[in-house]
């Protein structure tokens, strides 16, 4: 995903990043002179239940974040080459900093795909951009209703819900997100931050 620098949310990667594409059946042999149609060429990818059981069970942190990374690639497709390319459009409007117009394309997407969870989570970036955190908030639950398991939209309505100064929904939400992903970058030292003022502080 294309890493655009985005403070509190870190969701413009997502909205940034194009349709990740498979990748072509006759590549080349690996190091390992494993080629297509060999056992493991044909051994079945994990399933997304897989992955998150991996993200939640791995104590190696770069292993997590291939996982996460592999999650994120299977959020990414919407399954409409049409709703691919307005995504793709509004990643280059977005670019461009011309957000309203990310808006408009993204609006077509989630209305073509209402259930894909991805779309709703790259609207909700942009309307941060825009400075309306209420919309964002409100596309960050709607992701949340489709893939309850989304780590990011997790982490980033915990962020919006901070810059609020509405510590309990942040801490909240930050929770959510290292239940899924305990080796979350910089979620532990947020919640470890804020629980006090939250949760009360030990005598």
């Amino acid at each position: 995903m294309l890493r655009h620098a985005l403070p509190l949310l870190g969701l413009a990667a997502l909205l940034a990043a194009g349709p990740v594409r498979a990748a072509p059946p006759d590549r080349a042999p690996d190091s390992q002179g494993s080629r297509p149609g060999s056992e493991e060429a044909r051994k079945p990818s994990a399933s997304l239940d897989e992955l998150y059981a991996r993200l939640r069970e791995t104590d190696d942190a770069a292993e997590a974040r291939g996982v996460a990374k592999l999650i994120e690639r299977r959020l990414d497709r919407s399954g409409s080459a049409t709703a691919d390319l307005l995504t793709e459009r509004a990643r280059q409007a977005m670019t461009a900093k011309d957000f309203p117009l990310a808006a408009e394309l993204m609006d077509r997407v989630t209305g073509l795909e209402p259930t894909w969870s991805e779309g709703w989570n790259r609207r909700a970036t942009i309307f941060w951009l825009l400075s309306d955190k209420q919309a964002a908030i409100a596309d960050l639950q709607r992701t949340l209703v489709l893939e309850p398991r989304h780590f990011e939209a997790w982490a980033a309505l915990a962020r919006i819900y901070l810059s609020t100064e509405d510590k309990p929904r942040a801490l909240n939400a930050f929770r959510r997100a290292i239940a899924l992903y305990p080796l979350m970058p910089k979620v532990k030292e947020a919640i470890d931050r804020l629980a006090p003022d939250v949760d009360g502080r030990d005598l």
